[in-house]
């Protein structure tokens, strides 16, 4: 790594969910005024970066989505004076600001697809996916949605099907048609000159699709759930082509100074570092890195996919990590509300860039919700594994404070999603005020990162603790290395370290414990604890 790292290789990414953040207005839905309410308290959880969910002008099928305005701001959300006050103040207390690109696919009610649909000969009708039927009629090949049923649409008008990876409101665009990507390019230009300082671009590598428009071969290891699965997706995604158009997309970005293209990818290590780019060109500064959320939750299985993703990157590429989304089961839901701190921990030691969800940081759970009450669309499509897809319950209001709604919005107003049942006792507020509580601890934990050179830059080694239950690992280098060891197990641990030191100085631990000298040896790491520890200058690390 340089001596002078990037704002976004040392800084911690944020991101929001809009829809739940802050309603301001009373209608029950948040927006930028809320946003923009709640940044100082976002400031003082040393964040640096904050990402935003869809906030485009959209019919709201798939919640934000599917875009009907790429440059405008949904009058849900506010006003496009909102927005460039969100900014302003972003960037006043030192933070920067990412916006969601969604240029896969569009709205169905977007100008773009209107026009496309209004006749075969309109000049349009090429920027999206439009096939004739089969033979024999029905769909032109077995391409399915993510979303349950066929990615393909009959339009009845003129007797073609249109292709959707998603929601039938969701049809893709054609980027192999020389005028769609300029066209994507002129929005992300109406952002970047306004300041934004980047994007997140929505499913990356599924740009293009096989020009044959070949049938997916079925999936051997399908276990009969989940429909998409069934198939291989060999011919809708990840195809070798896509990298010129992504090449392509960071040329335009670098014309602005020092901005960010994040891409979402989930991929195993030796296609998702190509999506760094090479001599041909560079691409994404972050094909976002999910192994963390698709773990199973074992030191032995955490230290081998941290191992073999540092093994993976090229010489050129900056690593990151991400422990949960909008689309994925919460952390402390995942691994349970103790092993959570363990997993902040990782996450924010870990070489390279780190990215956490809204209410991450006070121990959210996910809110089981009765079919009747859910509204995402996988859930909707597909009622029979409606638990097993669905995205309501991780995306339910922040948890502000113990009054009505949780602070979340005012009393008598409904939110769009209800709220935990134990909001009232699980909040932000109460936990300002417990030194031992989660938020504390996030904030101790990533002041810490903040502040030791070590954490933010410097280098990774792997240690052998002699137990399979502790993850040891090693930041920075001999003059100034610090030791990380988490405790997977529910009982305590006693690590038995490759280090010739005695004695370390414990700088935090999850237990939040104060600063004091230990012993290395014995080191009783206590039932789900995590430390991080500096290690003496000499004679500690062979």
């Amino acid at each position: 790594m340089s001596a002078t790292a990037s704002w976004w290789q040392t800084g911690i990414i944020y991101q929001i969910y809009p829809r739940s953040f802050q309603d301001s207005n009373g209608d029950g839905v948040g927006d930028l005024a809320g946003i923009i309410a709640r940044l100082d308290y976002l400031h003082s959880l040393n964040v640096d970066i904050l990402w935003l969910s869809p906030i485009y002008p959209s019919p709201m099928h798939d919640f934000g989505y599917d875009v009907a305005d790429y440059c405008a701001i949904h009058p849900l959300f506010g006003t496009m004076a909102d927005f460039d006050r969100l900014l302003a103040e972003v960037h006043a207390r030192g933070m920067r600001l990412l916006l969601d690109l969604v240029p896969n696919h569009s709205s169905h009610l977007h100008p773009w697809f209107i026009a496309s649909r209004s006749a075969r000969d309109n000049p349009r009708r090429a920027w999206y996916i439009w096939r004739d039927p089969a033979p024999g009629g029905g769909p032109p090949n077995n391409w399915l949605s993510h979303f349950g049923g066929p990615a393909w649409t009959f339009d009845e008008a003129s007797g073609q099907y249109y292709m959707h990876q998603f929601l039938p409101q969701q049809p893709e665009l054609n980027h192999r048609h020389p005028e769609v990507l300029p066209a994507i390019l002129d929005c992300m230009r109406f952002w970047l000159d306004k300041g934004v300082d980047g994007f997140r671009v929505d499913v990356i590598g599924e740009l293009l699709k096989d020009p044959l428009f070949r049938d997916e071969p079925e999936n051997p290891n399908w276990n009969g759930v989940r429909e998409y699965q069934r198939l291989l997706h060999v011919h809708t995604g990840n195809l070798p082509e896509v990298h010129g158009l992504i090449r392509r997309m960071r040329t335009f970005l670098d014309g602005w100074n020092d901005r960010l293209m994040i891409g979402e990818l989930y991929l195993p290590n030796a296609d998702l570092v190509r999506y760094y780019g090479d001599e041909q060109g560079a691409e994404c500064h972050l094909p976002f890195n999910f192994q963390l959320i698709r773990a199973s939750w074992e030191a032995t299985v955490v230290r081998r996919l941290v191992d073999a993703y540092e093994a993976a990157l090229p010489g050129h590429a900056w690593p990151n990590w991400v422990l949960g989304n909008h689309d994925q089961k919460r952390l402390a839901s995942r691994v349970g509300s103790r092993q959570a701190r363990v997993a902040h921990m990782l996450l924010l030691t870990l070489r390279g860039t780190p990215t956490c969800y809204y209410g991450d940081e006070i121990g959210m759970l996910d809110v089981p919700l009765p079919l009747t009450l859910m509204q995402d669309p996988p859930a909707l499509r597909q009622p029979e594994i409606a638990h097993l897809v669905g995205r309501d319950p991780q995306r339910t209001p922040m948890q502000w404070d113990a009054s009505a709604n949780a602070g979340f919005a005012a009393a008598g107003v409904r939110p769009w999603l209800p709220l935990a049942p134990d909001c009232g006792a699980h909040n932000v507020a109460r936990q300002l005020g417990d030194p031992s509580s989660s938020l504390a601890f996030f904030r101790a934990m990533s002041t810490l990162r903040r502040a030791e050179p070590a954490l933010a830059s410097g280098s990774y080694r792997s240690l052998d603790a002699g137990q399979p239950d502790v993850f040891a690992y090693l930041r920075g280098d001999p003059g100034n290395a610090l030791l990380v060891l988490l405790n997977f197990a529910a009982e305590p641990r006693c690590p038995v370290l490759p280090l010739s030191c005695a004695a370390a100085e414990l700088l935090l631990s999850t237990t939040m414990t104060p600063p004091r000298r230990v012993g290395l040896s014995p080191l009783v790491l206590a039932a789900d604890e995590g430390m991080v520890l500096r290690l003496p200058v000499a004679g500690c690390v062979a």
